[in-house]
């Protein structure tokens, strides 16, 4: 999967976090078993930042951990052979997280702070690939799945 990663914490983003996030990504595309040349971006924010994005599109007015904006190719139908369908790229979207949710949330649920980003990178990913949970049904596969890939990774609780 090609991945663009975007760091807007002005130096807050540790190089180990920027290489958790992309190794897991990479590893949660391959057990979604994603193509190669699928692609997304994931951009760092702090919570000034990302209470604006939340604002303007959620019409929330406070910072939260993760924002996903995924894109949905499904509108435009092109008829094409498999061999063809598999050159062209998918763009899954956007995903924004907050680096001092980050911390927040670590710190108040306990765990580290590589299990918290983990987390939001799963989650936030999983958004892009069409899952969600609002209902209790779509919830149950979607966190199932999210704990599946954070175990699989070595991200236990």
């Amino acid at each position: 999967m090609d991945l663009e990663l975007y760091d807007h914490t002005q130096g807050e983003l540790t190089s180990h976090q920027r290489q958790l996030a992309e190794k897991l990504l990479a590893f949660a595309a391959e057990q979604l078993q994603l193509k190669d040349n699928d692609e997304m971006s994931l951009t760092f924010v702090k919570n000034p930042e990302i209470k604006e994005i939340n604002a303007k599109y959620r019409g929330v007015d406070r910072a939260t951990d993760v924002i996903s904006f995924a894109i949905n190719d499904d509108d435009e139908k092109i008829v094409m052979d498999d061999e063809m369908a598999a050159m062209i790229p998918k763009d899954l979207g956007d995903l924004f997280i907050s680096i001092d949710k980050v911390k927040e949330q670590a710190l108040f649920l306990g765990h580290s702070e590589d299990r918290e980003l983990g987390f939001l990178v799963v989650h936030g990913f999983l958004h892009l690939n069409g899952y969600d949970h609002e209902e209790p049904a779509d919830e149950e596969k979607m966190f199932s799945l999210q704990e599946k890939i954070l175990d699989a990774y070595g991200l236990k609780r």
